[in-house]
């Protein structure tokens, strides 16, 4: 969620560093600050609000130096101001940022404040600064002061450390959250995420658990948690600096739902040939884990959770094996009964999603035949760790509301789905079918990108609404599951989702005239359950907007309006394209409201903490 970038160089880093900010800005963020060292002395700035109001504040009174760390970030503890936002500082010496969660602060704090410490703010960052300056008194050398800090830490962090006393080095440290280096000639960085540094660099080592490492400008020194000196290997980006960059779009989420063409067919590509999935889709390694699969358990959260929910129909129907998915939150706390030959699967876009990493950790000690990740960023934690990996290929996704990274996510479990199909009687013909199914489907999606403008229309009709349902059946209840989902996301409006057959079980008493009620309605097999479903919406007075298939007919009734699919989706391709003009929607009615459709408040793009 919160955002580190520091650097060490000869020339003066703070512009690096506030473009390094500028990159993190989509992760959602409160407040954001600097601090530098010049001369052995320290200088700090802080503002709430975003990265620009320190822009702002830095161009009055400019701060110079060729050492820094800075920050964006996300309030857990104590409210958004400027006394809480980072860095953090000791005595004016030491200063740090922080990613995660200390869950023995007070504890700590307490400990601090019977010592004669001071605090300034609200947060548990405050005392890991003042816990370091302590140790540093006694050690007098910051590397060993800040070993001893994270010995007593309970919780998950990533520590970047700026000592005035030692002005040439970086010290960071990692447990739970990402952290990387960047590497450059006669100068190093380091972030939260590679994208923050590649306008400086393409070359990174990644931090594993339990490490430390000292940055100066000419090396890097990593210990593992044992206090032994380790190498990490290093790896070279493939992003580029502008993959980022909104181009000719308003916002970087209407940039990625019309991307969605091209992220698929990057799914896709080199994974299907000859009318097959390719065994090898999945890694080398893949193909015995998948021979003994007999069931899978997918665990994610949010819209990947959602991803998830579409693949159990797809697996159950066409794999005839058990499929269970589940809310990476809930299964941390639970003791889950593992059947003999069950594939742990985790869906995540950013790789590190505290939950469903920590879930993933919980896995590989439980019993599943493998785990494998389906993922958007290669760097991250999750395919580091992980047995089998599907790399979804999406490019950057900066909008906090996950679009691309959704439909992609489902190509990717379609391709899962055909593999362990196979091994379970599907024919060949069938195959050849659904893969062809898949390679119609960037076409496919051109074809629903063009209803935008209407969409953009049939949004004024819930500028003024609080309220809003969401319906769907079989495959697609999920699909309205991710519809209310983008809509509450980026424009505050409360939506709901609900299998349409629950309706009689309490929704019901919901609908009138002020409430919309949205439905998806492809030509399948649940169509006329459906239609009856809706047809009780507009008996008590729901205004209805329904996505159908060109076949579907609902009467020329007021009260309905239709929104015509293409025609022909077969049923791997519905789940996907269905979600495409909801995610339209939800777009053009935050634009309408003047909502910050990137950055939605409250919100982070990467959930690094629990």
């Amino acid at each position: 969620m919160c955002g580190i970038v520091g650097a060490v160089a000869e020339r003066n880093v703070v512009p690096i560093l506030m473009e390094g900010l500028r990159r993190l800005e989509y992760r959602g963020y409160d407040s954001a600050g600097i601090a530098i060292v010049d001369n052995n002395a320290m200088a700090r700035v802080r503002r709430l609000g975003k990265v620009q109001e320190l822009q702002n504040a830095l161009d009055v009174d400019p701060v110079r130096g060729s050492i820094g760390i800075s920050h964006t970030r996300w309030a857990t503890h104590g409210a958004p101001s400027e006394a809480n936002a980072h860095p953090h500082t000791s005595q004016d010496s030491i200063a740090i940022v922080h990613n995660g969660i200390i869950e023995n602060y007070e504890e700590l704090r307490d400990d601090l404040k019977s010592q004669g410490y001071e605090f300034g703010s609200e947060t548990d960052t405050e005392v890991v600064v003042h816990r370091i300056h302590h140790h540093l008194k006694k050690t007098g050398d910051l590397m060993t002061a800040v070993r001893a800090t994270v010995a007593e830490l309970e919780g998950a962090y990533a520590l970047a450390v700026l000592s005035a006393a030692e002005p040439d080095k970086l010290i960071l440290a990692r447990a739970g959250c990402p952290v990387v280096v960047g590497l450059g000639i006669g100068e190093n960085f380091v972030a939260s995420d590679v994208a923050a540094l590649l306008p400086v660099t393409r070359k990174f080592m990644f931090l594993e658990e339990g490490d430390i490492a000292v940055v100066e400008r000419t090396q890097v020194t990593i210990y593992d948690e044992k206090g032994g000196e380790v190498a990490r290997p290093v790896k070279e980006s493939e992003l580029t600096a502008d993959a980022a960059e909104r181009g000719q779009f308003r916002h970087y989420m209407q940039k990625e739902i019309h991307e969605q063409a091209a992220a698929v067919a990057r799914t896709l590509e080199e994974r299907i040939a000859g009318g097959k999935v390719l065994d090898a889709a999945f890694g080398p390694d893949a193909i015995d884990a998948l021979d003994k699969t007999r069931g899978v358990h997918i665990v994610a959260c949010g819209t990947s959770y959602h991803a998830g929910l579409v693949a159990r129909y797809w697996i159950e129907q066409l794999c005839r094996i058990p499929c269970t998915v589940e809310i990476a939150s809930e299964y941390r706390y639970r003791s889950p009964v593992v059947p003999v030959d069950t594939l742990f699967v985790t869906i995540s876009q950013s790789g590190e999603t505290a939950d469903t990493l920590a879930a993933l950790r919980a896995a590989k000690e439980a019993g599943y035949v493998s785990t494998l990740t389906i993922c958007n960023v290669p760097e991250s934690s999750m395919v580091r760790e992980s047995d089998l990996v599907m790399m979804t290929r999406a490019g950057p996704e900066i909008g906090v509301a996950s679009t691309k990274a959704f439909t992609t996510q489902l190509a990717a479990l379609a391709l899962l789905t055909i593999l362990l199909a196979r091994r379970n009687g599907l024919e060949e013909k069938q195959e050849r079918a659904l893969v062809a199914q898949l390679s119609e489907l960037p076409g496919l999606i051109e074809q629903v990108l063009a209803l935008d403008t209407a969409i953009e229309t049939l949004a004024e009709h819930f500028v003024d609404k609080h309220h809003a349902l969401f319906l769907g059946r079989g495959v697609q209840n999920p699909v309205a599951m991710e519809g209310a989902l983008k809509l509450k996301e980026i424009s505050y409006i409360h939506a709901e989702a609900y299998a349409a057959g629950e309706l009689k079980h309490g929704p019901l008493a919901l609908v009138d005239e002020d409430m919309p009620v949205v439905a998806v309605a492809p030509d399948d097999e649940l169509l006329e359950k459906l239609k009856s479903n809706l047809q009780e919406v507009r008996a008590r007075g729901g205004e209805l907007y329904v996505f159908a298939d060109p076949r579907v007919q609902f009467g020329d009734r007021v009260g309905i309006h239709t929104m015509r699919m293409p025609a022909l989706i077969q049923d791997f391709q519905a789940p996907i394209l269905y979600t495409i003009p909801l995610q339209l929607l939800a777009y053009h009615v935050a634009v309408l409201k003047g909502t910050d459709v990137d950055q939605p408040r409250n919100l982070a793009k990467s959930v690094t903490v629990e």
